[in-house]
């Protein structure tokens, strides 16, 4: 009590818990706060053994390293934006999972673009990079911000390192990852005629799409190569969805005189046109062979499982951010970074 008899009022405890620091991960880790800075900025500049203690010690701790003060002291965000045309399409799932671990590794998180044909969303994420929200990007998008697919009209200045992933941007002075589009769609076509097929059907990516002209190309020179005419009656447009392969289905069940074989641009495509064939009452590959590009998860485990071109889909994701990370880093970079593609036979297409 105190002296007038009131009983002493006990101070509140102060239950906050203090935020782990710096000093506190350097601590565990046994390391310097120095080399726990540069383990999260720079890790290629830290021996593996010890940015393992470094991450350990962060998750025990619970520190959060403070970006934003990073960005102050750096002038750098060690955000990479990443440019999709359609991000609800399964082919890029790989390539997202080999640009996210690589630039992990490097100390950069990703943000994702998912365009999805809307000017308007490129207008913004052109404004987003020119602000400095982002130190570089990697677009998948088939043009730089500003242009057209076609590359009409002018660049956007935006300041900060580029590389194109898959589809390649002609007169871009930017490192450019792809595989040989033109080479594995020439593949696939001389493949369906050593089984015999004369009359095969190839249904198209979307127009304007440098993929497509590539494939497109491809599928023609494979048809000279082994001696085949070419059939514009054969050719079904797509846009390498599941519902242009069921449209290109419903096609071809309607037709009288049908091909032997069908060369889809997309797994997408493909498994769309299988499925529709199935409703049809016609089997594949009994009544018609069924090709297509990609190698995507859902083509070991169609019914039947498909024949297509595999793309290692994560590499090139791998790839892409290397290029990006050693520009980002004052390091040179190849222009044009190309890698191989497999034909992959299963059960989709028979002999006739």
């Amino acid at each position: 009590m105190d002296e007038l008899g009131h009983k002493d009022r006990a101070e509140p405890e102060d239950t906050r818990i203090r935020a782990a620091r710096i000093q506190d991960v350097a601590r565990l880790a046994d390391v310097s706060t120095a080399t726990v800075s540069r383990a999260l900025a720079n890790p290629e500049r830290v021996s593996p053994e010890a940015r393992a203690r470094v991450l350990e010690a962060i998750a025990k701790t619970g520190y959060v390293p403070n970006p934003a003060a990073r960005s102050l002291r750096s002038q750098k965000t060690f955000m990479v934006l990443v440019v999709l045309p359609d991000l609800s399409n399964t082919f890029f799932s790989k390539i997202l999972r080999g640009i996210e671990e690589t630039l992990f590794e490097a100390g950069y998180g990703m943000i994702i673009s998912d365009l999805d044909g809307s000017p308007e969303k490129e207008a913004h994420f052109a404004a987003f990079t020119a602000a400095g929200r982002v130190d570089g990007a990697i677009l998948l998008n088939g043009h730089l911000f500003g242009q057209s697919r076609g590359g009409e009209g002018q660049p956007a200045r935006i300041g900060i390192p580029l590389v194109a992933l898959c589809e390649a941007i002609p007169g871009a002075d930017i490192p450019q990852i792809e595989i040989d589009n033109r080479a594995a769609a020439s593949r696939m076509t001389q493949h369906l005629a050593t089984l015999g097929h004369r009359r095969i059907a190839y249904v198209s990516g979307p127009a304007n799409n440098i993929l497509e002209r590539e494939r497109f190309l491809g599928f023609k020179e494979g048809l000279e190569a082994v001696g085949l005419p070419f059939d514009p009656a054969l050719i079904i447009p797509g846009d390498y969805t599941i519902e242009a392969g069921v449209r290109a289905g419903q096609d071809l069940v309607a037709r009288s005189t049908r091909p032997t074989a069908v060369f889809c641009t997309s797994d997408e495509m493909a498994i769309g046109l299988m499925r529709t064939l199935f409703s049809a009452g016609l089997k594949v590959p009994d009544d018609i062979s069924v090709a297509g590009f990609d190698d995507i998860e859902f083509a070991a485990v169609a019914e039947p499982s498909l024949t297509t071109i595999h793309q290692p889909r994560r590499e090139l994701g791998q790839a892409a951010a290397s290029a990006l990370i050693d520009l980002l880093q004052g390091r040179s970079s190849p222009k044009r970074i190309r890698l191989d593609t497999e034909l992959v036979i299963r059960d989709s297409v028979a002999s006739l």
